[in-house]
């Protein structure tokens, strides 16, 4: 009796063993495994200001290290030469030679090349990142507020022009409203291109969570006159970093 216990008892331990193992090797082959992703995130560049703007990208799996890339990046990009300054009456900001803000709608299709695969619920994957496709750029009127007739109590808001005199720099008080004469925009047509590394550190299977940095050039057909003064250009070449997130079947 005691050696049939003793013979079942170590039948169910190996067959429990077994099946964990079997369970276990299930579960971590299953903890990384994916078809799909989407993810959003803030972008910092060299032509941008403090956040640069905002990505979005939907990726699906073409084979186990190749992914094709649908992206949206919106983006607000500066003229090298914009200081911000404020003034000496109110102590509000504004950019003095600015007329024309430019808001970039980049839209990507690409392929992310997977370089190394992370271990499941550690290290980190890289992907190499390629993308290219059509912009949009949205070049709206920069609007500042002025004094007039020389009284700071009396002011108006119009578009920067660097030929009318009341817009010197000692009779500007500020900005416009936010999006103030967005209704009166150019658009601007062009393409893109970017090159850059993913780095995805994310543990969970549904989640993703990472960095990518690289290089991308937005050209448009026509100069973008940011401003009037500076030198103005047609061609944006940046270096990025993207902080992302998102999730993951």
């Amino acid at each position: 009796m005691k050696y049939r216990m003793n013979r079942s008892f170590k039948i169910l331990l190996v067959s429990y063993i077994s099946l964990s193992g079997v369970i276990a090797h299930a579960q971590t082959q299953d903890s990384y495994e994916y078809n799909s992703e989407f993810t959003w995130g803030i972008n910092k560049n060299s032509a941008g200001g403090l956040i640069g703007g905002f990505t979005f990208k939907k990726a699906r799996k073409l084979s186990d290290n190749t992914l094709e890339t649908f992206g949206l990046e919106i983006m607000n990009v500066k003229n090298p030469e914009e200081v911000r300054q404020n003034s000496g009456y109110t102590g509000n900001f504004f950019i003095y030679g600015k007329s024309n803000y430019l808001y970039a709608f980049r839209f990507q299709y690409g392929r992310d090349f997977i370089l190394f695969t992370k271990a499941p619920q550690q290290g980190v994957e890289i992907k190499a990142v390629l993308a290219a496709g059509p912009s949009l750029g949205v070049v709206a009127p920069y609007y500042i507020e002025r004094a007039v007739d020389n009284s700071f109590f009396t002011s108006k808001h119009e578009q920067y022009d660097p030929n009318n005199p009341n817009h010197s720099f000692n009779n500007i008080l500020g900005t416009g409203n936010l999006f103030e004469g967005i209704g009166d925009s150019k658009l601007q047509l062009g393409a893109n291109v970017k090159a850059g590394l993913n780095f995805e550190l994310g543990f969970l299977k549904s989640q993703v969570t990472g960095f990518e940095v690289g290089i991308l050039v937005d050209s448009y057909f026509n100069k973008i006159i940011l401003m009037p003064t500076a030198e103005n250009k047609s061609v944006f070449p940046t270096v990025f970093f993207t902080l992302f997130y998102g999730s993951r079947k």
